[in-house]
């Protein structure tokens, strides 16, 4: 299930006001998406709000956006009309779209991480695989485990006035780090009501993720870093390398 940040309506309505508008992070998937060969269709996998889906789209791409998450997915549709938006989890793909036969799958954010079992993980590999054409690209990023990030994470209140609602804070907390599950909460008071979001991130190593890419039919082609987070990151690269049968 989505965690209550992004399928709480109270909540998804306020992730974007809370992020930086400028989203540095998605222009290495743009650039990714319309370099030669231009891809011809993009999956967006855990979605959101659609940020990069709606950027996508106006560079003239095909695109489906997919998320589990229905009060993430209403704001993604009033961002961008034209993009094929799909109340889905990563797992569901070839049986919601068994016509996408896609050129490129992105997972952004922590899309990646939020598959904290093997078994999910692997059903969500399995399943991006499938609705991917053969030679078909996955990128995606996740955090390195040896950089415990997490310990730097800014536990600073941020305060935004949002028409409608008021005056809203934010909080963070880390709450525990057991193995390679870290997990954390969210508390928005939004306008005197208070609404908590916990979470829990999966931080697997480069072995764990080679592994699982050629488990579920991918061949990894690159693995580099996130250029506005240098040694944070990594950013794989693989392709469908063969057919996928379901499991």
């Amino acid at each position: 299930m989505p965690d209550a940040l992004f399928a709480d309506p109270r909540l998804a309505v306020l992730h974007d006001l809370f992020e930086d508008p400028a989203r540095p992070d998605l222009d290495p998937y743009l650039v990714r998406a319309t370099r030669e060969p231009r891809a011809r269709r993009v999956v967006d996998v855990g979605c959101g709000t659609g940020v990069l889906a709606a950027r996508l789209a106006r560079a003239g791409l095909d695109v489906v956006g997919v998320d589990p998450a229905a009060a993430s997915l209403a704001v993604a549709r009033d961002r961008e009309p034209r993009v094929r938006w799909l109340q889905a989890g990563a797992a569901d793909l070839p049986a919601l779209a068994p016509d996408l036969e896609a050129d490129l799958a992105v997972m952004t954010g922590n899309v990646a991480q939020v598959f904290t079992t093997d078994t999910g993980w692997d059903a969500a590999l399995a399943g991006v695989a499938r609705a991917l054409r053969p030679g078909g690209r996955l990128v995606f990023e996740t955090r390195r485990p040896a950089a415990r990030d997490w310990e730097n994470w800014s536990t600073a209140t941020q305060h935004r006035d949002v028409p409608g609602t008021g005056h809203v804070t934010k909080r963070f907390e880390l709450l525990d780090v057991t193995g390679a599950l870290v997990t954390f909460r969210n508390t928005f008071d939004l306008a005197g009501t208070v609404v908590v979001s916990e979470s829990t991130l999966r931080f697997r190593d480069l072995p764990e993720l080679e592994g699982s890419l050629r488990r579920n039919g991918f061949t990894v082609q690159d693995v580099g870093q996130a250029p506005d987070r240098p040694g944070l990151e990594f950013v794989v690269e693989a392709t469908r390398a063969r057919p996928v049968t379901a499991r």
